[in-house]
């Protein structure tokens, strides 16, 4: 009689998640009943944040932001997403399989978690974004959790726009421990950038905004911060060019004059030799009227 070995292996492989799970293009991208969607400061401060990060180790290829994008982060519900303001990706693609923009980050499809998470405050989101409130029975849990427990974000940043608060959090020992700011702000070193708060103009506002700064406590610049700082430098060089051309003809002209003055002075050496000359041969001839021979030289 066949007898089946319960000791056996099956005999298939179990598929990745890729092709098991819903993709971005299943799951929704946006829920417009979600609180704390974005206001105006919503828009800029992401944007300032994206235009100025660039990490020195990684091409511009190989890092993803996303900015109010749902990140799908449970494999077992996969309806639960969170909507952070702002994260970054290191090693990943910054299009969706090289090709797409992505409609939402799915971590079981990417296999890889964000690096940095940034939240906002906004008014009734304070608790949920600090890990305040408590979760309820059946109910996906607060970002605190998701962050640190679940995808074990080495960064958590969390700035409330209306007292200026920068909350700054690291992954110690899977547990989020608070980070001092020092100098600027704080320094990632995976990352060789620091993030801050600082105070000056972007898109026409004077306030305080977070901002990456490099090793050499410098502020990075957006691209029209670095368009302004080529045309300004262009307009310096064609400045000190202008200057070279003038300080140039000026020498011209001195070489000029001091040809003429050179030339000047030949002549009147000359005028007076001929008149030296001239008066010699005077001397001579009123000499020789008289009976007097000079010799010769």
């Amino acid at each position: 009689m066949y007898q089946s070995d319960v000791h056996s292996k099956p005999s298939y492989e179990p598929l990745p998640p890729q092709q098991t799970l819903p993709t971005m293009y299943d799951l929704p991208s946006e829920d417009p009943e979600e609180p704390g969607l974005p206001d105006e400061f919503h828009l800029l401060q992401p944007e300032l944040l994206r235009s100025t990060f660039r990490p020195p180790s990684y091409s511009e290829d190989n890092v993803f932001t996303g900015s109010d994008l749902n990140l799908y982060y449970d494999s077992k519900h996969t309806q639960w997403y969170k909507r952070p303001d702002w994260f970054a990706v290191f090693g990943v693609s910054r299009f969706y399989e090289q090709t797409e923009l992505r409609l939402s980050y799915v971590t079981w499809y990417e296999g890889t978690y964000p690096f940095i998470v940034v939240e906002l405050i906004s008014p009734g989101t304070e608790n949920e974004d600090l890990g305040r409130n408590l979760r309820e029975v059946n109910q996906p849990p607060n970002k605190w959790t998701v962050y640190e427990q679940i995808l074990r974000i080495p960064y958590y940043f969390v700035y409330n726009r209306y007292t200026d608060e920068f909350h700054c959090f690291g992954l110690v020992m899977n547990r989020y421990q608070p980070i001092s700011i020092n100098g600027l702000g704080v320094w990632l070193e995976e990352a060789e950038l620091g993030l801050g708060l600082w105070e000056g103009e972007y898109q026409g506002l004077t306030r305080q905004w977070l901002r990456w700064y490099d090793q050499d406590n410098n502020w990075l610049p957006t691209p029209e911060e670095r368009e302004k700082q080529r045309a300004e430098q262009e307009k310096q060089r064609a400045e000190q060019e202008k200057q070279r051309a003038e300080q140039e003809k000026q020498r011209a002209e001195q070489e000029k004059q001091r040809a003429e003055q050179e030339k000047q002075r030949a002549e009147q050496e000359k005028q007076r030799a001929d008149s030296a000359e001239l008066e010699v041969a005077k001397l001579r001839q009123l000499l020789f009227e008289q009976g007097i021979s000079l010799p010769n030289y």
